[in-house]
């Protein structure tokens, strides 16, 4: 009952992922799953009950980190006749062939030309320079990325600073002694009257403003808060 229904689960497989392969039973073997020679350029998703996984005779040139973790019934796997390319993307394959030595019909290097008929589960840290040197170049780009980061937060913090510690003069001269400001006793714009005044004393005809607008005794006292407060020097000609 368990072998029919793990074979009619293999069989669902097959037929979603990689309608070409079959799979088969047997008391000795366990389940089989057979895709060999029907031109896969990828490995199909894999069930996990299966006991043997033909993959030989396809076109095959890596295998996705990850795909094979999952297959712990394994007896016997085959990716022989693949043309594989042994760069850095076969590095997954080599190490899952090294741990899984006894259960693999070995497949060997199709390309580059320097790695030709190099068994792959014999590759070396040696044949994968490049790649670490790709993996040093990506962490040393990202180690500069982050020193430059931090060197623009210093300068913003630094900038940030100076400017508290900063004092700021103000000067002002005789030709800004006067200004213009506007009446917003009522908020309808016909009612709005423009006037001009100066420190200390109002322009006439303003009847019903009859005191000044800013108290002069009190400036030394604003000048000192400010100086102190704020380090806001303000030079009165």
């Amino acid at each position: 009952m368990l072998k029919g229904l793990a074979l009619l689960l293999c069989s669902l497989f097959a037929h979603v992922n990689a309608q070409a392969c079959w799979c088969k039973t047997s008391p000795s073997r366990g389940l089989t799953l057979n895709c060999s020679s029907q031109g896969l350029r990828t490995i199909p998703h894999l069930p996990a009950e299966i006991t043997e996984l033909l993959l030989q005779d396809n076109l095959l040139t890596t295998v996705t980190p990850g795909h094979l973790d999952g297959l712990q019934h394994l007896q016997l796997v085959n990716f022989s006749g693949n043309p594989f390319h042994c760069d850095c993307s076969i590095q997954y394959l080599t190490q899952w062939l090294q741990r899984n030595k006894a259960v693999s019909v070995m497949p060997l290097c199709t390309s580059p030309a320097e790695l030709a008929q190099r068994s792959i589960h014999e590759l070396t840290d040696a044949d994968f320079m490049s790649c670490v040197s790709d993996h040093c170049f990506g962490w040393l780009y990202n180690a500069i990325l982050c020193v430059m980061l931090c060197f623009l937060i210093g300068l913003l913090l630094w900038c940030v600073q100076l400017a508290r510690n900063s004092t700021f003069i103000l000067g002002i001269d005789e030709r800004h002694t006067g200004f213009e400001a506007e009446s917003l006793r009522s908020l309808k714009p016909k009612h709005r009257v423009r006037v001009r005044y100066s420190i200390g004393s109002l322009s006439p005809g303003t009847d019903d403003m009859d005191k000044p607008l800013f108290n002069m005794d009190i400036l030394p006292q604003i000048l000192d808060v400010l100086n102190k407060q704020h380090n806001i020097k303000i030079k009165v000609p």
